[in-house]
């Protein structure tokens, strides 16, 4: 729906006509994006400039530490796959790599693929999530925040795994081919990309809405060693707490 901007009374009498589920629509889908990446960037980069110390995640290895490793692995895998799907998923134009495969055959290869990765990291959240949430001692040490985190991952992967269903009923590819155009035409600032998601079905955009979210809050959150992790852990010098042969020997 396109609205002729007009400065007289009928101009004024049409914005107000325009449907509430419309304006609901252009600010989720086509002004909250760059609200939520804006955020994102900005805030990582004041967080990293002012409180180095806290761009990292806190510690619990010590305990349940089998538990641990399995869930980390798992849920860091998966969600690695999953980052990397979705970036090349959608922001890869349908005119490159029609040449080397159909769009619904495309749409086949993700369903899988993202299922299985989407399994795999919702098996080691929910190890995390048991490790966290049940054991007396680390629950003490965790804060409303990292408990947080984890229900709105667990939330958004389960929302993503909804959406199959959705796409097996969708063989034509249509509901891929519009998520895509709406992907790219956040970041080649394209008017109106919100009608490209306007109408889809209820766990699509849910599923978007929630991943913005998880945008804005992410420069506050734990979430930011993923900036870091494992690039920045390759080069970075060990440390290791010694106690100095001087001081000992003057304690003696």
């Amino acid at each position: 729906m396109s609205v002729t901007p007009n400065a007289s009374p009928a101009g004024h009498e049409a914005l107000g006509s325009i449907p509430i589920e419309l304006w609901i629509n252009t600010f989720l889908f086509g002004i909250l994006p760059y609200i939520a990446l804006a955020v994102m960037v900005v805030g990582s980069i004041i967080r990293y400039d002012r409180e180095p110390y806290t761009w990292r995640t806190g510690s619990s290895q010590l305990l349940r530490r089998r538990q641990l490793m399995w869930g980390s692995v798992l849920f860091h895998g998966g969600v690695l796959f999953l980052l990397m799907g979705h970036f090349v998923g959608l922001l890869t134009p349908h005119s490159i790599y029609q040449h080397v495969i159909s769009a619904e055959n495309k749409q086949l290869v993700a369903i899988i693929a993202g299922s299985l990765a989407g399994a795999v990291c919702l098996t080691g959240l929910i190890l995390l999530m048991h490790r966290r949430f049940f054991d007396a001692r680390i629950r003490q040490t965790s804060t409303i925040n990292d408990n947080a985190v984890l229900i709105i991952l667990f939330v958004q992967l389960m929302l993503g795994l909804a959406t199959v269903p959705f796409s097996l009923a969708h063989g034509d590819a249509e509901v891929m081919l519009r998520l895509s155009a709406w992907a790219q035409g956040i970041f080649t600032f394209q008017p109106g990309i919100a009608n490209y998601v306007a109408g889809l079905d209820w766990p699509y955009q849910v599923h978007l809405v929630l991943g913005m979210l998880i945008f804005l809050i992410f420069p506050f959150t734990r979430l930011v060693h993923m900036l870091s992790v494992p690039i920045r852990y390759v080069w970075r010098p060990g440390y290791q707490i010694v106690r100095s042969r001087k001081l000992g020997a003057g304690h003696g």
